[in-house]
């Protein structure tokens, strides 16, 4: 199989990634807590594409990585919150005040080696591996600035690896 890891950073990063495993566990007939409740064969053709199975269940390749805690608290707390690996969240403390410069150099630095590791550890895990799937923003600091300097540790790692990357970019209409 041809599996793919998927990495939500930054709060945007986290919001859009759990939507899609809403989305992605709601196609493939699994409840909340990664259950099988569908209804045909063909919902679990591909599921190890995103999936491992595991303890009667499906758990998502996923790792969750923000700069401060509140993000992953919101997800964990949330509908599909128990379908994550609890080992897969990862996060700061103090977060990255919409500054690039602190996601890539400073805050997000100290933080990309734990992430490293979990990505390492998932992909060891799958068969064939085929790459990574990323979602982030390019308006935050996290999500830009960590996302930019994971992206580049992870090509230097797995240089014949694809890497997808889903970036929200910001609207100059758009005012906070």
């Amino acid at each position: 199989m041809r599996e793919i890891v998927q990495i939500q950073i930054g709060q945007c990063g986290n919001q859009i990634g759990t939507k899609f495993w809403e989305e992605i566990s709601r196609e493939h007939g699994l409840n909340s807590n990664g259950r099988y409740e569908g209804s045909s064969d063909l919902q679990l053709e591909r599921i190890q594409v995103y999936y491992n199975e595991a303890q009667g269940g499906y758990i998502p390749r996923s790792i969750l990585v923000d700069l401060e805690p509140g993000t992953m608290d919101a997800v964990k707390s949330g509908p599909f919150g128990k379908l994550f690996r609890p080992d897969n969240f990862l996060h700061g403390q103090s977060g990255a005040a919409n500054n690039w410069a602190k996601g890539h150099y400073t805050e997000g630095a100290e933080l990309v080696d734990s992430v490293m590791d979990v990505l390492r550890r998932e992909a060891e895990n799958c068969d064939c591996m085929q790459g990574f799937q990323l979602t982030h923003s390019l308006g935050g600091g996290t999500g830009s600035g960590m996302g930019t300097l994971l992206m580049t540790k992870i090509r230097e790692e797995y240089p014949d690896r694809m890497i997808n990357s889903f970036s929200v970019v910001p609207s100059p209409k758009v005012r906070s």
